[in-house]
């Protein structure tokens, strides 16, 4: 799975990298520097991210299928109370 970022995406993750490698390695990164650290990142950690996402979203939603009835369960005929006895005529 290709782990791809939209376009403004791209621009604020490159400019988060610059800034990134400004403060915190006290270096100047270029874009095309920044660009070739990101498509690092995207290529090699970002599928293990995806990986991780898709077995928390897979635990969720199995979570919630298994309590399915207890989260939507409608009791059945419940009009009439169920203490009511007919009184004969």
């Amino acid at each position: 799975m290709v782990v791809a970022l939209s376009d403004d995406a791209t621009k604020t993750a490159l400019g988060s990298i610059q800034r990134y490698a400004a403060e915190h390695l006290d270096q100047e990164f270029g874009e095309l520097q920044a660009r070739l650290l990101l498509e690092f990142f995207l290529k090699e950690i970002a599928p293990s991210v995806y990986n991780a996402a898709i077995a928390d979203a897979q635990a969720y939603l199995r979570d919630r299928v298994a309590d399915l009835e207890g989260a939507c369960y409608a009791p059945e005929f419940g009009y009439w109370p169920k203490a009511t006895t007919r009184k004969p005529r």
